[in-house]
């Protein structure tokens, strides 16, 4: 089958690429030109694993070209996928339809023949709908469908989430949009994957519902961890204890900072904007953002704890910041709440992440970007782990322990244990929902 996806961003080049591994002949659109001619020199915009190598793979097949010109990706293509940014709107948490809107004008004036348009973009329940009504009163002679097929990718492992996903969700209107959509994903029915199909309404809804049910289950055993501080309980022995538990699993049970990244925050806001306008207030939601928040801002009390109750004129070594390990992606990250927080209370603050440069650069004035850990720790007064590259998992505490001058670790996502941090020589460690230590001695080292 013949393809357009419109917008090359995280969904829709992931999307786009993963379909012209299918076998279907696939035409990615966008406005910008340097990015088009980016992805032509063969260049990925983002970072993604193997999606490089997979993208050249089919560009040498001859199934996947990009391009600027909209009118002819479309021409002939059965299915043309929208897949914009549909950022939160300033002002009032909904999300940000204009480019999808746009796009179905574009649609519109381009299409000539049958064809199914397709939102893969997440967007607010009835945006289908609209985009129904968009195109047939630019075009009302046309003959067309609409279908909703929200995406469930994982930035680090969105290639194995397309090719072997839990589900794939459908929404139509017509048998024929049905069956449109059935080949294009024949090979994932063929391997038995799960294809449900349901109403536009229905897809929509759960797309919000499923991202605003992880980023509770992050949130509820956030708020244990805070909890087990208080009571001097271990939240990683409670959350094995609890995810168990089949009616619970052990997914999305690790305590940290909170949740960030493209998706969570953006679509929690959503749903609650969603809920005020239909006169039903998502009552868990909306506290699930506000403790969300609250979490951010507590993950800076413990770091300034740690540090004698201020930062003021101490080097903080922080090791990562982008809002999970395996992306580029910075977009509310807890590093855009913590890291400027400490900034701005004086501190000289040195920052490691393998991909975060590029967009951090701008996000996080004020610091200093080091491109190894055990030269950002040398004589800092505290280290900050912050997101959980594989880099990060297995230091040689004892090497960093000898480079600090004040060797005290705020360990946000529980990698170690106080006593791996004892044994290595660090004078003070705390964690997330479990124990820590400070002695009362702390005499720094010197560099190995």
């Amino acid at each position: 089958m013949k393809i357009a996806m419109i917008g090359t961003g995280y969904v829709g080049l992931v999307s786009g690429v993963c379909f012209s591994d299918f076998g279907h002949e696939v035409v990615c659109v966008d406005k910008d030109p340097a990015k088009v001619a980016m992805l032509e020199r063969g260049e990925v915009p983002i970072y993604e694993p193997g999606l490089d190598e997979l993208m050249a793979k089919n560009v040498a097949a001859g199934r996947l070209s990009f391009t600027g010109d909209l009118k002819a990706a479309v021409d002939g293509a059965e299915a043309v996928f929208i897949a914009v940014g549909t950022p939160t709107r300033r002002g009032d948490g909904h999300a940000d339809l204009t480019y999808v809107f746009a796009a179905a004008e574009e649609i519109a004036a381009a299409i000539t023949d049958y064809t199914v348009v397709v939102t893969k973009s997440t967007v607010p329940v009835g945006t289908n709908r609209r985009v129904k009504q968009i195109i047939h009163k630019a075009r009302p002679e046309l003959d067309f469908d609409v279908a909703s097929n929200p995406e469930f990718l994982r930035e680090g492992a969105a290639i194995d989430d397309f090719m072997r996903p839990d589900r794939v969700v459908v929404g139509v209107q017509t048998p024929r949009a049905g069956e449109v959509m059935d080949e294009i994903y024949r090979p994932l029915f063929l391997r038995d994957f799960p294809v449900v199909t349901t109403d536009l309404e229905s897809a929509e809804m759960i797309k919000y519902a499923a991202n605003a049910f992880l980023a509770t289950k992050i949130t509820f055993i956030n708020e244990i961890a805070a909890l087990c501080e208080r009571a001097g309980a271990d939240v990683k022995q409670v959350s094995k204890g609890i995810g168990l538990d089949g009616r619970i699993g052990n997914k999305f049970l690790h305590a940290g900072p909170g949740y960030g990244g493209s998706c969570f925050p953006k679509d929690t806001r959503a749903l609650a904007r969603i809920g005020q306008e239909l006169g039903l207030p998502m009552q868990i939601t909306e506290t699930v953002i506000k403790v969300n928040d609250e979490m951010k801002r507590r993950m800076i009390d413990k770091v300034m704890d740690l540090c004698d109750g201020s930062v003021n004129g101490k080097v903080i070594a922080v090791l990562g910041a982008t809002f999970k390990p395996n992306t580029d992606d910075m977009r509310d990250a807890p590093s855009l709440t913590i890291i400027p927080a400490l900034v701005g209370g004086g501190a000289k603050v040195r920052v490691v992440d393998p991909q975060g440069l590029s967009e951090g650069e701008a996000l996080l004035p004020g610091v200093h970007w080091v491109d190894d850990a055990y030269k950002a720790v040398q004589n800092a007064d505290a280290v900050v782990l912050l997101t959980e590259w594989n880099e990060f998992r297995a230091l040689d505490l004892k090497r960093l322990a000898k480079r600090m001058t004040t060797p005290r670790m705020a360990d946000l996502r529980n990698i170690y244990s106080p006593k791996d941090a004892k044994r290595a020589g660090f004078h003070a460690y705390t964690a997330v929902g479990r124990g820590g230590f400070e002695k009362t001695s702390e005499k720094g080292g010197d560099e190995d």
